[in-house]
């Protein structure tokens, strides 16, 4: 397989809340670190359309952010977020597109986005970036038919389970934290799986788990492989109670590419200082690059 491009803009890097842990600092340095493997191509992304907002979003909350009427204790109103949360939604939509056109494709943006639900903002999220990219390629003649969603973040994904909630062309699975915020995914109904992995659990016992889980993904059948990719399930991440190993997400990289779906990823959470390592360790597994030493 060939090198997964990186969809980044660095005007994601322009806006910032003092003490955040959703700060420019995560994003900048995983970008420096990438830069030094000449494989990678940049790529720039386009803001998405209101258009493609609304597929999974309630008009009352476009309006919000447009005019930072929301409330959430963790996710703040800055200046220009409905522009920096439109554009990291427009890169998710890149991705994948070229994911289904035959170019895997990571899109290393923020603000994240696996928490904002069809009517909410909250978790450090403003739009589902990941639920705005798959509604849009579904919606699309000759896009997918089924379209399973990975989500390895160490917090629930709510917002994309939310979204999607009844909808049978698409199968959502997540791995994370329980106990930890949001508090959501303690059960599996329907087209949404959950495992809920207890503090503590290691890289052995979650890649066993996530064996467990892309079994399901197979039986369902998919055309296409999405996947909310947080590394917040390190051994150090400073908001969880993890013990993976900088190791572990290469190979979660490998058994998600081994599934061989047209495939693209968001970048969701990760807060510690060896993100960049973390996301290097992911993109090598799924690109079939030997282990990082």
């Amino acid at each position: 397989m060939g090198a997964v491009k990186i969809i980044f803009s660095p005007d994601c890097l322009a806006y910032e809340s003092a003490g955040h842990p959703e700060s420019v600092r995560r994003v900048r340095a995983s970008v420096d670190f990438l830069r030094q493997q000449p494989r990678h191509q940049f790529v720039t992304p386009r803001p998405c359309a209101d258009e493609d907002l609304r597929r999974v979003h309630t008009a009352r909350l476009l309006e919000q952010v447009k005019l930072g009427t929301f409330a959430d204790a963790d996710t703040p109103v800055l200046p220009g977020i409905y522009e920096h949360a439109r554009r990291s939604a427009g890169a998710a939509i890149q991705a994948a597109e070229l994911a289904w056109s035959g170019e895997p494709a990571f899109s290393l943006m923020r603000p994240p986005g696996h928490h904002a639900t069809r009517d909410q903002v909250m978790g450090f999220c403003y739009f589902n970036n990941i639920a705005v990219a798959v509604a849009r390629l579904m919606a699309g003649r000759n896009g997918p038919r089924r379209v399973a969603i990975v989500d390895f973040d160490c917090h629930h994904g709510n917002g994309t389970e939310d979204i999607f909630q009844g909808e049978a062309r698409v199968l959502f699975v997540s791995l994370h934290q329980s106990p930890c915020y949001p508090g959501t995914g303690l059960r599996s109904e329907g087209r949404a799986l959950n495992f809920p992995l207890p503090p503590d659990t290691d890289g052995p016992e979650f890649l066993a788990v996530l064996e467990r889980a892309l079994e399901k993904v197979r039986a369902f059948g998919p055309e296409m492989l999405a996947v909310s990719a947080g590394f917040d399930g390190y051994k150090r991440d400073p908001l969880t109670n993890m013990k993976l190993e900088i190791a572990t997400f290469g190979e979660v990289g490998r058994q998600l590419a081994a599934l061989k779906l047209p495939m693209f990823a968001v970048l969701e959470g990760g807060y510690s200082t060896r993100l960049p390592h973390c996301i290097g360790a992911f993109l090598d597994g799924w690109e079939g690059v030997g282990p990082r030493a």
